[in-house]
């Protein structure tokens, strides 16, 4: 590449005056450099003037001053960049064997980041709706860069030659996007885009609904954002809302096809999960129920650490124009007045319940439900062969005493050692397996059965009230193992009426029901004993139901590795936030290009893959709670 490349002379005029003067070039006088020092057989020009003799020898200055012109661009510059095909131009059905790449213009290469949704028009008005998977410098001339001449220049240099290398931004390919307004559909990729079209950044609210694949209407979970700044629209409001599906009309609703929300400490998950259950208790949302009726949705909520009550109250610090804004977007916001903390009963334990004004009602696990729920008085460590010698004993002990036989009574019932010798006789229990048994059941803490308050199984109608949210808290109770007992009697009594042909409460197995289950790996784990595979069994046959019986599981952990992968396989919905171990980012199977930002994503960022609902997408929450979040 030569001089003459970028100049263009004219016949006579010698270094650049006259009409051949290349008017692009053309400044008030030339370019640097453009005659300065140029003479002509020693003489000296001023400026931009040469030295010339006439006939009779005396010098004479000529003015070859470049013509100034007035000149502004036409048109101007539209979107980032435009299609490359210098490195190849290629849509496949093998996402590995695409190449699609755009050259972005020096002044929009600090706008451009990985992530960022981008739109290419095709001739007939049909778009490509794509994410910047990759950013690249590439040179621009054949020169070497890695040289000591080049870095001592660039150490002394106070900025970066843009201009001298090509930037260029990898795309991937999520969709054709077609037609308009309420008529704008999507396809899977099948075309490829014209060399030199123009890449824009996507700003239309619709356009990137569709192209994602985002319901226009559901349950709001967050805002579409990208590397934790949120996208921006021409719309008002310019963000983009994230929401999953909740009409049958667009398939079940997402709420019956169960949700995880995995989060490290500090991360964020509570005030997420108020935030999205709030949503579901909304006035307005509504499931119709197998009598052809309308119901709202009944939220039963296991808390152990006393927060999900504050739910009763407003949020202090939401202030009006907060609340405007989710006026405007249609997000429910506000205490929820029918707000219950149904509070487990155990000897030597108080409820202190001082962060929420929500009404109280004391209520206690009967032994009876032992007679469905064996793992309950199980303890630990029973195998195969003690497991079945405790439904005997449990089964003899309820004949004779009736659903009224008590925790206290079933203790002294194996203190018998008549019953131990007739069972041991007849071959049906071995007394070493009785007495196995018998230790095992000691071993359940006491105080938690049978205590001075209504029991569970006659509060149904306080427990599943539709448009109700009920908070059973445990946080008070002494120990894990009377926190356990709590958590699956009342949940395995929801699951066992909503599963059954012959349920216990009409008004558990009619009303649309969301179970809420904070630190779910603590009662959802795989384990060896048999009680442990017996719990996972009954949560997975609920799970595998829930679409047809209005049963959803909401399970919120710090731990998603430690959740039982029969009960995790049936989950749709799964909302990360910030995870710092591998395994537990691992666990949750969401798309290599997101789990890598999991670690690295701040208070109330979040990652979504909900497969039914939209491509998988990173999203920020509401700086604010709705309700509220001490």
């Amino acid at each position: 590449m030569t001089l003459e490349d970028f100049t263009e002379f004219g016949d006579d005029e010698g270094d650049g005056g006259g009409e051949g003067a290349n008017p692009a070039t053309a400044e008030s006088g030339g370019t640097e450099g453009d005659g300065g020092d140029a003479a002509d057989d020693g003489g000296e020009t001023d400026g931009g003037g040469a030295a010339a003799t006439d006939d009779g020898g005396r010098e004479e200055v000529v003015d070859d001053e470049f013509t100034a012109y007035d000149v502004e661009p036409t048109g101007e510059d539209t979107g980032l960049g435009v299609v490359s095909v210098s490195q190849g131009l290629r849509v496949a059905e093998e996402e590995d064997e695409t190449t699609l790449k755009a050259f972005v213009t020096t002044g929009n290469r600090e706008a451009v980041r990985l992530g960022k949704y981008l739109l290419i028009p095709y001739p007939d008005g049909e778009r490509l709706f794509c994410r910047i998977t990759g950013l690249e410098y590439a040179q621009e001339f054949r020169s070497d860069d890695a040289t000591e001449i080049h870095a001592r220049r660039q150490m002394r240099r106070d900025d970066f030659a843009e201009r001298d290398y090509k930037f260029m931004a990898e795309l991937d390919p999520m969709s054709v996007v077609y037609g308009e307004g309420e008529d704008m559909k999507r396809r899977m990729t099948d075309r490829v885009p014209k060399p030199g079209a123009v890449v824009e950044e996507a700003s239309d609210d619709a356009e990137i609904k569709t192209g994602l694949k985002i319901p226009e209407d559901g349950v709001f979970l967050g805002h579409l954002s990208v590397g934790g700044e949120k996208v921006r629209t021409a719309a008002e409001p310019p963000t983009v809302d994230y929401r999953v599906k909740d009409d049958y009309a667009d398939g079940d609703p997402l709420a019956f096809r169960h949700t995880l929300v995995a989060g490290g400490t500090g991360s964020g998950k509570t005030h997420a999960s108020k935030n999205v259950l709030r949503q579901y208790l909304d006035s307005d949302r509504t499931y119709p129920t197998g009598d052809g009726r309308e119901s709202r949705m009944a939220v039963v909520q296991f808390d152990p650490q006393d927060e999900y009550a504050q739910m009763h109250d407003d949020n202090p610090d939401l202030d009006a124009d907060f609340a405007r804004r989710l006026d405007r977007e249609g997000i429910a916001h506000g205490g929820h007045d029918d707000t219950v903390a149904l509070v487990p009963r155990a000897a030597n334990a108080t409820y202190p319940g001082e962060g929420h004004r929500a009404e109280r009602v004391e209520f206690t696990i009967p032994f009876s439900l032992a007679r469905d729920m064996p793992w309950l008085v199980a303890g630990s460590g029973l195998n195969e062969n003690q497991y079945p010698a405790l439904l005997t004993l449990l089964n003899r002990f309820f004949r004779d005493y009736g659903d009224s036989g008590t925790y206290s009574q079933f203790l002294s019932y194996l203190d018998d050692p008549a019953l131990k010798e007739e069972l041991d006789e007849s071959g049906r229990v071995h007394e070493a397996t009785f007495d196995a048994v018998k230790r095992r059941v000691r071993g359940v803490p006491g105080g938690i059965f049978d205590q001075d308050a209504k029991p569970i199984t006659e509060l149904d109608h306080t427990l599943v009230r539709p448009g109700g949210l009920s908070v059973v808290p445990t946080y008070h109770l002494p120990t894990s193992r009377q926190k356990e007992i709590v958590v699956l009697a009342v949940a395995g009594l929801l699951v066992d009426d909503k599963l059954s042909n012959d349920p216990d409460s009409d008004r558990i197995e009619e009303t649309p029901l969301l179970i809420g289950m904070d630190e779910a790996h603590n009662f959802l784990a795989d384990a060896d004993t048999v009680q442990a595979r017996k719990v996972v069994q009954k949560f997975t046959e609920a799970a595998k139901q829930g679409r047809k019986e209005r049963l959803g599981l909401f399970l919120i952990t710090q731990d998603p590795q430690d959740v039982a992968e029969s009960v995790f396989k049936q989950v749709n919905t799964k909302v990360v936030l910030n995870l710092g171990d591998e395994d537990a980012i691992s666990s949750v199977n969401i798309p290599t290009n997101l789990a890598g930002k999991v670690p690295y994503m701040e208070k109330g960022q979040m990652v979504v893959y909900s497969p039914d609902n939209s491509e998988p997408v990173e999203l920020i929450g509401l700086s604010e709670c709705v309700t509220r979040h001490d």
